[in-house]
């Protein structure tokens, strides 16, 4: 097995960016990897100014934005949009034309607000990704190199494995919001599938709350991705395993004609600081573990904003995750919801 694609590359000459949201998953994931990669920061921003203040001080950013009007004005940087998924609309209407821009997922509220999203991002002719970092994660770069090379053969079963204890006090901002566990996290497999799979044809889905969390609107689903005859394809979502960690499992099987593949994703079992993640292929009759150079979290924050990065310089041809392929994932979203809303098929009463 050749040695396969695990980062990508970074830009020549990364611009500045411009930080808007300064919360836990910029201080835990963004500015590690800028200042890891050298990118550097000129500004952040938070409507809790304390907060952006005491994440500027964490990391030596020099510039506070006192208002979103002030952060908001700088041309020739990048922004990256750290904010709930109902404040990015109002944000990129602000934005300088023509910049460049990652914002956080979801993209929106929902499917509306995600089409939204993708009529102001060509109104105002932005250069905009959405933070989709899974498939940037270096094992799903190398299951994606795997898969161009032809080592598993056609993709057969897609299995999602997430049975977890979701610290989901971390943010309190989901609290009350109509749609929860789908697109502010189980987002990430549905488009980490559709990186490898492509697009399904529908989808099958069962959202539902956990009595301990009565302020929580969903955090468990069973989802069924659609691909005919194609693909078998299955997610089994539990972020409420309240029984230690024992038996407590992060992980992506894939099997294809020729071979299989086995990824776990370590900061799912003790967030936000788990074990590493891993890979195992099976080919020519056996497994073997593939060394991975980084996890999930936080190498896989890595590829979007190189991607974009190199995008607004030239040297990529192409958004892995622009806006116009992430509307995509949020249609399956969608999807998700309207199936769980409509319900089972109601058993026969009389079977007989």
């Amino acid at each position: 097995m050749t040695e396969l694609t695990q980062a990508w590359p970074r830009p020549s000459q990364p611009r500045a960016i411009a930080i808007i949201g300064s919360g836990a998953i910029v201080r835990t994931a963004h500015l590690p990897v800028y200042r890891r990669l050298g990118y550097p920061v000129v500004g952040v921003y938070d409507v809790n100014c304390a907060v952006a203040k005491e994440t500027a001080a964490m990391f030596n950013v020099d510039r506070v934005f006192h208002s979103l009007d002030e952060a908001c004005a700088l041309d020739g940087v990048i922004y990256d949009l750290a904010v709930p998924g109902d404040q990015i609309l109002g944000i990129l209407q602000r934005l300088p034309r023509g910049s460049g821009v990652l914002m956080q997922k979801p993209m929106g509220r929902d499917l509306a607000e995600a089409r939204r999203i993708c009529e102001v991002v060509h109104e105002r002719e932005l250069v905009a990704a959405v933070n989709l970092q899974l498939r940037f994660s270096p094992g799903m770069l190398a299951l994606r190199d795997l898969i161009d090379q032809g080592v598993l053969g056609a993709l057969v079963d897609i299995d999602v494995r997430i049975v977890i204890d979701q610290p989901w006090h971390n943010w309190t901002f989901l609290e009350g919001a109509p749609r929860l566990e789908v697109p502010y996290h189980s987002i990430h497999y549905i488009d980490a599938i559709r990186s490898i799979a492509g697009e399904p044809e529908g989808v099958y889905c069962r959202a539902v709350s956990h009595p301990e969390l009565p302020r929580l609107r969903d955090t468990r689903s069973s989802i069924i991705l659609d691909y005919g005859e194609r693909i078998r394809c299955s997610l089994v979502l539990n972020h409420t395993h309240r029984a230690g960690p024992r038996y407590r499992e992060s992980l992506l099987l894939v099997e294809g004609t020729l071979g299989a593949a086995r990824l776990t994703w370590g900061v799912n079992l003790s967030y936000p600081c788990g074990p590493d993640d891993t890979m195992e292929v099976f080919s020519d009759e056996a497994w073997r573990p593939v060394p991975l150079r980084g996890s999930w979290f936080i190498e896989g924050f890595e590829g979007p904003m190189s991607n974009l990065q190199r995008v607004v310089a030239g040297e990529d041809q192409a958004l892995v995750s622009s806006v116009d392929d992430a509307v995509k994932t949020m249609a399956i979203v969608e999807a998700c919801y309207e199936s769980s809303e409509r319900g089972a098929i109601p058993i026969p009463s009389d079977p007989a």
